[in-house]
């Protein structure tokens, strides 16, 4: 099945007392439907997984299948450097009805490549949807090369992987490829990718969608979308798409520790983008 080319790595969205507002999430998922998400992937980094309990976390998946707009996929973030947690993780998200899983690769205990292709197997083995692999280095210590996605790939219904090393960007025999990274969002459609998992589609999703659909014009918009690209890095993820969002009045509300909200010049750094997009107007 197709998961769609542009998949945001959505927000989750907290009150006043950082609870989960679910009204909160369920208006923007259908907001970002509407203006050229595919699907969302729920529960990984954006989405603040790593503060969520696993009834949060649950919850957030449920909530999303539940009220998803017609047409688009949902991918749940299952992992963990725990292989029987991930397993159990991705066992009850696919009992709750989503497209497929995300598993990050496991951090802080550091596995082999043997442990790699143990942990893999099991995640696998927990889901009869696809399971999408999440490389992200700079977050888990260890990267995953090429040789070692290929041999990944061979283990049935893992069939994609997010990269987010941009050193790393190739296709690979078996997987689709999703770029990790907004700013190599358009090398991978060039490649041949199946397209993005992505941040800064929570604001210009539309633009984003034209990257697909107008191959002609990818390189004019991705350019035009770079400042922004590096706002949304100013300081660590998701804290900048979470000031974006409620600078354009979405209500996302803040973060839970120990990430913190953004400060004065980080905020600042957002608006200027967000106004030379012409998406908020100028003070």
């Amino acid at each position: 099945m197709s998961l769609g080319s542009v998949l945001t790595a959505i927000v989750t969205p907290f009150d006043a007392d950082l609870a989960v507002d679910e009204r909160a999430f369920v208006n923007l998922m259908h907001h970002l439907a509407a203006h050229g998400s595919d699907g969302f992937v729920v529960c990984a980094t954006t989405g603040e997984a790593s503060t969520l309990d696993d009834d949060e976390h649950l919850r957030v998946i449920e909530l999303a299948c539940q009220e998803r707009p017609p047409g688009v996929t949902i991918i749940a973030g299952t992992g963990s450097n725990n292989t029987l947690h991930a397993c159990a993780l991705t066992e009850r998200a696919t009992e709750l009805g989503v497209d497929a899983v995300l598993s990050v690769t496991p951090y802080y205990n550091k596995p082999s490549r043997r442990g790699l292709m143990a942990h893999y197997r099991q995640i696998a083995a927990a889901t009869d949807k696809p399971v999408i692999l999440y490389n992200i280095p700079s977050r888990v210590v260890i990267d995953i090369p090429n040789d070692v996605l290929a041999e990944l790939a061979q283990i049935e219904r893992i069939d994609y992987v997010k990269q987010v090393n941009n050193d790393n960007l190739a296709l690979i025999d078996g997987l689709g490829i999703y770029a990790g990274n907004d700013d190599i969002f358009a090398r991978t459609l060039d490649l041949g990718g199946c397209g993005g998992i992505l941040v800064a589609s929570h604001l210009v999703g539309n633009q984003m969608r034209r990257m697909v659909d107008e191959p002609q014009r990818r390189a004019e918009i991705d350019a035009s979308l770079r400042e922004l690209y590096r706002a949304l890095m100013v300081t660590t993820n998701p804290t900048p798409v979470k000031a974006a969002l409620n600078l354009l009045g979405h209500k996302v509300g803040g973060l839970r520790l120990p990430l913190v909200e953004a400060d004065e010049s980080e905020t600042a750094t957002v608006r200027t983008a967000l106004e030379n997009l012409g998406l908020l107007e100028r003070r």
